[in-house]
């Protein structure tokens, strides 16, 4: 075996893969404050190019992944008993959808109340960076409502919009399960398709210490550690409730209602955590979300249509810690007292918005949303986000691993409640029955190979 092709595995070792990583993050923090202390344009251009790279080409395989991934798990469905058995999974996953984000922002507007981030604080936001929020496109229901079926569905892949894809996905998946076996030749390639993305996937996963390296330094380089001082307060206070939804809420729910233990889950979900929350994408993160989700023993049909559902549509922290939050913050910094009723509006927009989050830019659609309908004047709106927009990646990490534990959670609280939690693994082994203890022996070696290979396929 040459060397090159052991450093490749050793690289990919669950435990050589997370400390690279770490390094990556660790390495890149340095070169950027280098770049930013010294004035080095070229570190910097480097360090940008580097994560630009690796962002890109996670975004190539979002939009198709999503679709491939939404139409094979609708199809899949079949599997379970038949259209009223998919109707009631659908029914209550959007329930658990609905309530764990009730449960998210509650938390979120508690430790807003608690510990007022932004009070007290005087930041002037660079009249540039309010020119450039304003033109974007900010978040409202006419713009959603309107913006939920593609003109052209090839546009809606070329644009990257994921809400549109994810509409499209669900009719055409809805219409090939109604046909059955007429529609089977495209099943089949839509199955084959969707093995090729993941494929291509995890060739770009194992980039991922080298893209990290780039991200976070380019963030440092931008932004340096001033700006990060002084809006401290947001950082620590969106962190904290993150933490509270991604190690209480969502293993106390497992614990709870599907017997899953916090040692279990975490033991299970820890390397898509991680690179959730240095890539910054659960639609990246989906490949692995969907394994880990599997490995806690959701059906793996269900699976297949709950965890791309949620990965565009179940964003805790994006839709809900960090637009109350962020609403509070730049309330306290404006001068602005919210009223009860604006508080409630926000639990509103957190519970019934979450479609607004689609995408890899759904938190600004989430905010500007949250903070139209507490009815903040425009000009507060630009000068608010201008203000946060600076350390949007740190931020960002925090809230994508809250999401993606979310997309994982749902999905296994519903399989536990209809009965299919493990289901796979029962299956498995009813299947083997071995005749004899060489049987037996056999059995258990070929299971135990088979989930080492899979561990290490989901870490990678």
């Amino acid at each position: 075996m040459s060397l090159v092709v052991r450093a490749a595995r050793a690289w990919q070792r669950p435990r050589v893969f997370a400390l690279l990583t770490v390094a990556g993050l660790v390495l890149g923090a340095l070169l950027g404050l280098t770049a930013r202390v010294t004035g080095s344009a070229g570190l910097a251009t480097t360090l940008d190019t580097v994560g630009g790279l690796f962002t890109g080409l996670l975004q190539f395989t979002v939009a198709p992944l999503v679709f491939l991934a939404i139409v094979v798990g609708i199809v899949s469905l079949r599997d379970l008993g038949g259209g009223r058995t998919a109707a009631r999974l659908g029914g209550r996953t959007v329930a658990w959808f609905a309530g764990t984000s009730l449960v998210a922002v509650l938390i979120g507007i508690t430790i807003g109340l608690i510990g007022r981030p932004g009070e007290g604080v005087t930041i002037a936001a660079d009249p540039a960076d309010v020119e450039a929020v304003g033109a974007r496109t900010a978040g409202s229901w006419e713009a959603l409502l309107s913006n939920l079926v593609p003109d052209n569905p090839v546009a809606a892949f070329a644009d990257d919009n994921v809400l549109q894809v994810v509409v499209a996905a669900l009719l055409v998946g809805a219409a090939a399960y109604a046909l059955g076996e007429k529609a089977e030749p495209f099943v089949a390639f839509s199955r084959s398709a969707f093995e090729i993305v993941l494929t291509v996937i995890r060739w770009i996963v194992v980039l991922a210490p080298i893209g990290v390296l780039g991200l976070i330094g380019n963030a440092f380089a931008t932004y340096g550690s001033g700006v990060v001082s002084s809006l401290a307060g947001l950082i620590v206070t969106v962190y904290l409730g993150c933490a509270i939804v991604l190690f209480g809420v969502y293993p106390l729910l497992l614990k709870v209602v599907a017997g899953i233990g916090p040692r279990r889950f975490f033991g299970t979900t820890w390397p898509v955590l991680q690179f959730a929350f240095v890539s910054r994408s659960s639609g990246a993160a989906l490949p692995m979300s969907r394994q880990a989700a599997i490995d806690l023993g959701v059906d793996r049909n269900y699976a297949g249509f709950a965890v791309p559902l949620a990965t565009t549509t179940k964003m805790d922290g994006c839709a809900a810690v960090y637009p109350a939050l962020a609403t509070i913050f730049i309330a306290h910094i404006s001068g602005v007292q919210l009223a009860a009723w604006q508080y409630l509006v926000i639990v509103a927009v957190a519970v019934f918005g979450a479609l607004a989050t689609a995408g890899t830019t759904g938190w600004f659609t989430m905010l500007t949303l949250t903070l139209a309908a507490v009815g903040m004047p425009p000009a507060v709106i630009a000068a608010g986000i201008a203000v946060v927009i600076g350390i949007d990646p740190i931020l960002d990490m925090m809230r994508t691993a809250t999401n993606v534990a979310g997309q994982i959670t749902v999905p296994t609280l519903v399989a536990a409640q209809e009965g299919i939690l493990g289901r796979d693994a029962a299956d498995a082994a009813d299947a083997a029955e071995p005749a004899d203890a060489t049987e037996a022996t056999e059995a258990t070696a070929s299971v135990e190979g088979a989930t080492a290979d899979r561990v290490s396929a989901t870490s990678a």
